[in-house]
């Protein structure tokens, strides 16, 4: 079961197995919007995983749904502007929810005014939970795109500004090309399952609070292990890739 931050109360949130809906609010086309376009696609993945029926709603500017496209970004339901037991409203830090799909005085509601901390007022759920992300930071439009930008993206908590400089991009770009190459090499070996202890602790990490940073370090740990046969690491980085987005099993067969 999910357990996320509810920002309106600092207090986590448990998601249980229902119909969900994960609405992203984004009005610009910058990094910061791109972010949030990001977790609501993670935090979709993560009730997927979980077995949860998801309803991803959001409404980019052309030039912010085209950026998301490269980043493997999964589109809206074109007519989920409602339904949904529980809502999760993912925004920027410090923004306020504008009319959107659900409109400010709406099913959903602003997760600003009297009404938000107490989640009883007009226009507010007490199953809404607002999920905040902090902004984007660089001195230039970054130039990566696709899968390593998603990386560079996941690698910081999301209530953590990211700074997309070269060195951060340089790392997520590094860690791309090893880990596909490895899981080129690992596809040829023998298929094995994932040790429960493994599938266990990446499952913990996504459901608590989505952290991903947890989950790419059981990826590195089961890269080093010596009890892990290869044909798990393979199995255990496909599984982690369900959430992560990454197409880490690209290269199999590249070099055939």
């Amino acid at each position: 079961m999910l357990r996320i931050t509810d920002a309106r109360t600092g207090q986590p949130a448990e998601i249980r197995r229902a119909l969900t809906r994960v609405h992203a609010h984004v009005s610009g086309d910058d990094p910061s919007a791109l972010r949030v376009l990001l977790v609501a696609d993670v935090l979709a993945r993560v009730l997927e995983l979980g077995g949860s029926p998801v309803l991803l709603v959001a409404d980019p500017p052309a030039a912010l749904r085209e950026r998301a496209d490269d980043l493997g970004i999964r589109p809206s339901e074109a007519t989920a502007t409602r339904g949904g037991r529980r809502v999760l409203h993912v925004i920027g830090s410090g923004e306020s929810m504008g009319g959107g799909a659900d409109g400010a005085g709406g099913g959903g509601g602003d997760a600003t005014g009297p009404a938000a901390g107490s989640g009883t007022g007009p226009g507010r759920s007490d199953t809404d939970v607002r999920v905040e992300v902090a902004p984007v930071t660089g001195p230039e439009e970054p130039a990566t795109t696709g899968t390593v930008l998603r990386l560079a993206l996941l690698t910081r908590p999301r209530r953590t500004p990211v700074t997309l400089d070269a060195i951060t991009l340089t790392e997520a770009a590094d860690t791309l090309d090893r880990w596909r190459r490895a899981v080129a090499v690992w596809a040829t070996r023998p298929s094995r399952p994932i040790p429960e202890p493994v599938r266990q602790a990446l499952r913990d990490a996504w459901e608590d609070d989505v952290d991903v940073l947890a989950v790419l370090d059981v990826l590195r740990d089961v890269a080093g292990a010596q009890d892990v046969p290869d044909g798990a690491r393979f199995e255990t980085y496909a599984y982690a890739d369900r959430l992560l987005g990454l197409e880490l099993t690209r290269e199999i067969g590249a070099s055939a």
